[in-house]
């Protein structure tokens, strides 16, 4: 369990920090250009890191049809997030991912859609979605007290 936590931690590590990137690499060349070099290069390293620890079993696998467009999907995360970090930063913009992340997750996981073990759905997990949600809008909002008091003072 430790290691999922760590993993976990990880990966939104560099969820954040691929995001940003992304975001600057916007600002030169435009969002397809940006999704096209995020995704290429993600594909030509997840190819040679498969083949290279999983030789041609890489490719030896079953899985439901529609599965197979996760990655036409990684197209919209990828212009929608990069967009969202350069128009909101990454600090508000990652942490709406965030909520709809967990939001869709709770909702799938009371379900049992997308092949998940369907999870009992409990209002203690809702109100972790409303209370990091809050946590969000407190976030944005002292920060925009911050910045508007900051313009106040160098106005005057």
């Amino acid at each position: 369990m430790a290691l999922g936590m760590m993993l976990a931690l990880l990966g939104g590590t560099m969820v954040a920090i691929q995001n940003t990137f992304n975001a600057n690499v916007k600002q030169k060349v435009g969002a397809w250009a940006t999704t096209t070099l995020v995704l290429g290069l993600g594909f030509l390293a997840s190819l040679l890191a498969g083949l290279s620890f999983e030789g041609t079993n890489l490719f030896d696998f079953e899985a439901e049809s529609w599965f197979w467009f996760s990655g036409i999907i990684g197209v919209g995360v990828v212009l929608s997030v990069t967009q969202g970090v350069q128009q909101l930063g990454p600090g508000y913009a990652i942490s709406l991912v965030m909520v709809s992340q967990i939001s869709f997750a709770l909702l799938w996981d009371t379900l049992g859609w997308f092949g998940l073990e369907q999870v009992p759905f409990s209002w203690m997990k809702a109100l972790g979605v409303v209370m990091i949600g809050s946590g969000i809008l407190l976030f944005q909002l002292g920060g925009r007290r911050a910045e508007q008091v900051s313009k106040k003072e160098m106005a005057g």
